[in-house]
């Protein structure tokens, strides 16, 4: 799952899906967001797009699928639909802390593509309204290894809505060998106990060279979870 939008949607997803979890041993979260632009650890990967997605979690696992269809420019630009696979399941080290092991499958079907990627971190509460977690990735196919550092900020503004901020840092090694950042503000609105909406703005940037990808975009959509 792409890391940047869980820091955007992590309040209002859970809130949403809070109360129907209580109720059941599993949950499914489906999320229907809108980018003006398509940006992964830094480099740009399309322009305006929608990126649906559903998971499922029961107890400590999860399991879902996380897509990317580029809107405009889809032929000009090379722009692609994207498919990510993921499962994952959580180990806790405490009543804030967990251990997060998964693994991510990418496929793009126009060019008949596809990487693997395992990973790992540990994320939790600070408290405060502070979280954080740090993750390692490793793609096997071109053999690159990535560290990510995030810490997020999250303020309830009322009884239905809140506003987080978010960050991360991260260095991906050779034979890309780069660093990027990221800085996110989204504002959450609760629309019932099963429903949120989102608006949220990201700043990004990379070291990479010649880089042209676009630094600022915008992210609006609805989550629902039960």
């Amino acid at each position: 799952m792409k890391k940047i939008a869980a820091i955007l949607l992590a309040t209002v997803i859970s809130g949403a899906s809070l109360s129907a979890q209580e109720e059941s041993s599993y949950s499914i979260t489906m999320d229907f967001p809108y980018v003006s632009d398509y940006v992964f650890r830094g480099i740009q990967l399309g322009d305006d797009a929608i990126q649906p997605s559903i998971e499922f979690a029961t107890g400590d696992f999860y399991a879902g699928i996380w897509t990317s269809l580029p809107i405009s420019n889809r032929s000009s630009m090379g722009w692609e639909d994207e498919y990510d696979f993921y499962a994952g399941y959580g180990v806790s080290l405490s009543d804030a802390w967990a251990m997060d092991f998964g693994a991510t499958y990418y496929y793009y079907p126009s060019s008949g593509s596809n990487l693997f990627e395992p990973f790992v971190g540990v994320a939790g509460d600070f408290g405060g309204g502070f979280s954080g977690s740090v993750y390692y990735y490793y793609e096997t196919e071109d053999e690159v290894s990535t560290f990510q550092f995030d810490l997020g900020y999250s303020a309830e503004l009322s009884d239905t809505t809140s506003l987080d901020i978010g960050g991360n840092y991260g260095v991906a090694s050779d034979p890309y060998d780069y660093t990027y950042w990221a800085v996110s503000a989204t504002f959450n609105v609760a629309l019932n106990d099963a429903a949120g909406a989102y608006l949220g703005a990201v700043l990004t940037d990379n070291d990479i060279a010649g880089d042209t990808s676009e630094d600022f975009y915008f992210i609006t959509g609805l989550s629902i979870g039960f």
